[in-house]
């Protein structure tokens, strides 16, 4: 009797086949183990590719947004602090004035009215992280404020020669076709206080002056305080409505800035659906993979020889 001899062919290329497969599967999640990514190219991600990009885009926008507004925020909260700065140094020279008034006396007004100048000046003529005028408008290179003394600002005309910044104000986008206007001119809130701080200083300069020249006050300049009470009363309500709002703008940059970090969250969470592996399903396929391929590979193996004697 012959003993015809097994053919293993058919076998051998079926289990090549399955050894190949299970190769590929293998690599496939190591890789996706290894990255934490789905694929490491589009071809992995077959139809979910166009909206992987469109909410990547939408996800960078929003991020985008989202800096430029957290910028205007801590410019509307600079400007919150200095406009309260501001606002203190008009009170204060009113309270001067109407002291002067009421005592009589207005020895220390010029001395008060001086280091109100200085201060203001520097809050007027102040510069952002960039080394540009905050408040110069269209015009930030150049101080707002081009006087650098009171006796300067005495000589002028009028108090608006004082200023130099632009007419623009800065804005800030805070979502597709939406802008916020966050700048302020120093033209703007400071015009009246240094007006105020002009006519003191002119009629100090002046024929009736100086304030300093006796501890009473003469008529004429019990007179002229008096009419210039107004003036600074003036001066203090045009700083508080710029910073009334200045605070108003600030919230809205606020509510802004909160919206794009929902919405920034938002798309890169459907980036990280698409794209990133759910890590124990990996872990688990993984481990499914190599098990699959090393029987694979021992059936390979196996022949009708082995069960021969």
């Amino acid at each position: 009797m012959t003993v015809e001899r097994a053919s293993t062919a058919g076998q051998s290329s079926f289990l090549l086949q399955q050894i190949q497969a299970a190769s590929q599967n293998l690599n496939k999640t190591q890789a996706q183990v290894s990255s934490g990514k789905v694929s490491a190219n589009y071809s992995g991600l077959g139809d979910k590719v166009a909206l992987l990009e469109a909410a990547r885009t939408a996800a960078n926008k929003a991020s985008a947004y989202q800096s430029n507004t957290t910028l205007a925020v801590n410019q509307a909260d600079l400007q919150d602090t200095q406009m309260s700065s501001l606002s203190d140094l008009a009170n204060q020279l009113r309270q001067a004035i109407t002291t002067s008034i009421a005592n009589g006396d207005a020895t220390t007004l010029m001395s008060t009215a001086q280091g109100i100048f200085d201060q203001a000046s520097q809050i007027l003529n102040t510069k952002d992280a960039n080394g540009n005028y905050l408040y110069g408008g269209d015009k930030n290179n150049t101080p707002p404020l081009n006087v650098t003394s009171l006796s300067q600002l005495a000589s002028l005309s009028s108090a608006s020669d004082a200023f130099s910044n632009g007419t623009q104000k800065k804005s800030v986008m805070v979502g597709d076709g939406q802008s916020v206007q966050i700048g302020m001119l120093a033209s703007d809130i400071g015009t009246q206080l240094m007006q105020t701080l002009k006519d003191i200083a002119s009629f100090d300069s002046g024929a009736n002056g100086p304030f300093s020249g006796s501890t009473t006050l003469t008529g004429a300049q019990s007179n002229f305080l008096t009419s210039e009470l107004p003036t600074s009363i003036t001066a203090a309500s045009t700083i508080n409505n710029a910073a009334a709002a200045n605070g108003f703008v600030y919230n809205q940059l606020k509510d802004a800035s909160d919206h794009q970090s929902s919405l920034s969250t938002l798309y890169k969470g459907f980036v990280s659906n698409i794209e990133d592996v759910d890590m124990p399903t990996a872990i688990s396929q993984l481990n499914q993979n190599q098990v699959a391929l090393q029987a694979a590979s021992q059936l390979n193996q196996v022949s009708l020889l082995n069960y021969m004697k």
